[in-house]
């Protein structure tokens, strides 16, 4: 099977060409390769690879400066999604999406389903919502696969900015009224192959287990850090409301996804969002 993976010098797209089953052909299309706003250069690129699935892991992902240049968050992730997708669709190619938990607008007081309703508060989040539609316009076989708060042991993420200022000996102040799910990219990239696997449709929720806030988040990579030796000595760790924290774009407030679908088809649920990075830390701590 050949699977084509856009995006693929992003955290997810990465993790998906390190995770891909025996059997898989990954057909890696990073930026330079394939800029979803481009439009005109889609169909093509997608007719020249034959890929029996895609798995569009590209995206406008700057969450402030999409409030600034949202012309171009909606070229990539919303007109060229659909593009991509009706690329897919008229090829008989299987599309598979990913998406984000900032189409909601985090009022809920229970994890979001799938089949809730969005309600966007940013540029970014109304974009990728927008592209999600138009994915399931153009490929109404695609899956969408909403995610959260990824990391990795690459990139730039919260758990890599983290460290570093840490390191540094800086105290942290930390947003703790905003609640979701850290979600490592490995663990994601694996549920994804197997979703591939099985062939779903429609819109499915994934992140790791558990709930956290990013104070809860920031505090747990100390920890295991420090247990691990990849930092020498603590730092002062301060929790905060969004309001002391002012940025361009709103982020939703509690963005818990409900994964109870995700899970009846994967037989399980995932691990808990600290023994993902328990473990992304040991590998982290091995190379250093």
């Amino acid at each position: 099977m050949k699977v084509l993976v856009t995006g693929a010098e992003g955290q997810v797209g990465r993790a998906l060409r390190t995770t891909a089953p025996g059997g898989v052909e990954v057909l890696a299309a990073n930026h330079a390769m394939l800029d979803l706003a481009d439009t005109g250069a889609i169909d093509a690129f997608v007719a020249s690879h034959g890929a029996d699935v895609v798995i569009n892991a590209a995206a406008y992902t700057t969450v402030d400066r999409a409030e600034a240049e949202p012309a171009l968050a909606a070229a990539v992730n919303a007109t060229g999604a659909g593009a991509l997708a009706a690329a897919c669709a008229r090829r008989g190619i299987r599309f598979v999406h990913l998406s984000t938990d900032f189409v909601f607008d985090g009022t809920a007081s229970r994890p979001y389903r799938p089949e809730d309703p969005t309600a966007p508060l940013s540029v970014y989040g109304r974009t990728k919502r927008d592209g999600e539609d138009l994915a399931r316009r153009h490929h109404p076989h695609c899956l969408v696969v909403r995610t959260a708060w990824v990391y990795a042991s690459e990139g730039n993420n919260f758990v890599a900015t983290m460290l570093r200022l840490m390191r540094a000996g800086k105290s942290l102040r930390v947003v703790g009224d905003q609640i979701g799910t850290p979600t490592y990219a490995p663990g994601l990239a694996a549920a994804m192959w197997r979703l591939v696997a099985l062939k779903p449709e429609g819109i499915l929720h994934y992140t790791d287990s558990g709930v956290a806030s990013w104070y809860d988040f920031a505090v747990a990579i100390q920890e295991e850090a420090l247990a691990l030796g990849l930092l020498s000595a603590p730092v002062a760790i301060e929790p905060i409301a969004t309001a002391d924290y002012p940025t361009p774009a709103r982020r939703p407030g509690f963005s818990v996804l409900d994964k109870a679908e995700t899970n009846r088809l994967l037989g399980g649920a995932p691990a808990h969002w600290r023994v993902a990075l328990r473990g992304m830390l040991k590998e982290s701590s091995a190379h250093a």
